[in-house]
């Protein structure tokens, strides 16, 4: 009774895209490249208020955010994310607004006990 449940849910996924980490890893390499080639052409294009370096240090914090991934479908699913939202700024079908709201402030919450408003200098 316990060995029939045990195969049904013990399924095999098909991969997406790559079938191992080392190809996973070559293509979220071409991601960045793709990326970091395209940087001049979006500066360009967009006629945003950030240099080169600024924007390479955007791209490279997005995939830090991203590193400690380790399951293969959701590094492809990332990789697939990662190649439309290049081709959508590619093909102007994003606007400077879009690609401004990348360098928007992140969101810090704050600090709820009594430490962290001491901490913070809040009341």
């Amino acid at each position: 009774m316990s060995g029939n449940s045990l195969k049904t849910t013990c399924k095999v996924v098909r991969p997406l895209m790559s079938l191992d980490h080392c190809d996973a890893r070559r293509r979220v390499m071409g991601l960045y490249r793709a990326y970091f080639r395209y940087i001049p052409h979006l500066l360009q294009q967009f006629d945003i208020p950030k240099n080169e370096c600024e924007c390479k240090c955007k791209l490279r914090e997005y995939f830090y955010k991203h590193a400690d991934v380790t399951d293969i479908r959701v590094i492809d699913m990332l990789i697939i994310k990662g190649y439309i939202n290049l081709k959508e700024m590619t093909n102007n079908w994003q606007q400077k607004g879009h690609v401004m709201a990348h360098w928007n402030p992140t969101h810090v919450p704050k600090p709820q006990d009594f430490m962290g408003k001491f901490l913070e200098g809040l009341d």
